[in-house]
């Protein structure tokens, strides 16, 4: 049993490590949003912002861009070309994404200063994606209401996760205490 321990060690730590990270980063998280009342449509901080953002960046392109609170649901109502597109909820926010991407580069750990560096870099960029996403998801919705589901469900999934996957593949492969270890060899 104990040769079994020492010979899967590593992906043991991994787990260890992607598990706790995780679930403490969730727990955190899920006290954030406890803060707020549901019941009432009250929205979180971080949620209003990622709202507003993509309000920026639709006012960019149309002046009648513009977001409101809803009245009777927990969410932001997102108007496009003086057109109701879309409600941004808790779960358009990207932090769920950013909480996995951290517990991953976590559990796959370098140096304190690389792991902070890539952290910050990888939240950014999930961060920007995410506004980006929204963006472009309110605006091919105006455009083609029909491809909702393959939209929303398919396609901007699949580029922010895919996105998040090429950043685990480039901190695995590059900054990980994993890739010290592998370029020796």
């Amino acid at each position: 049993m104990k040769n079994l321990l020492q010979q899967y060690k590593p992906f043991l730590l991994f787990l260890g490590k992607f598990f706790l990270s995780y679930l403490i980063l969730t727990i955190l998280y899920q006290s954030y949003l406890n803060q707020f009342d549901v019941k009432n449509a009250e929205v979180d901080g971080f949620t209003k912002s990622v709202a507003e953002q993509t309000e920026w960046v639709l006012s960019l392109i149309d002046n009648h861009s513009y977001t409101t609170k809803h009245l009777t649901e927990p969410s932001i109502k997102l108007f496009y070309k003086n057109k109701y597109i879309s409600r941004v909820i808790e779960g358009c926010n990207g932090l769920s994404v950013m909480i996995l991407f951290v517990a991953f580069v976590i559990a796959f750990s370098g140096k304190f200063k690389n792991t902070l560096l890539f952290l910050l870099f990888g939240i950014v960029i999930i961060h920007v994606l995410n506004v980006s996403r929204i963006a472009l998801l309110s605006m091919a919705l105006y455009f083609y209401p029909q491809f909702e589901h393959f939209l929303h469900g398919v396609l901007f999934p699949l580029i922010i996760y895919g996105v998040v996957f090429v950043l685990w593949v480039i901190w695995v492969n590059n900054y990980s205490s994993y890739a010290s270890v592998s370029k020796k060899i």
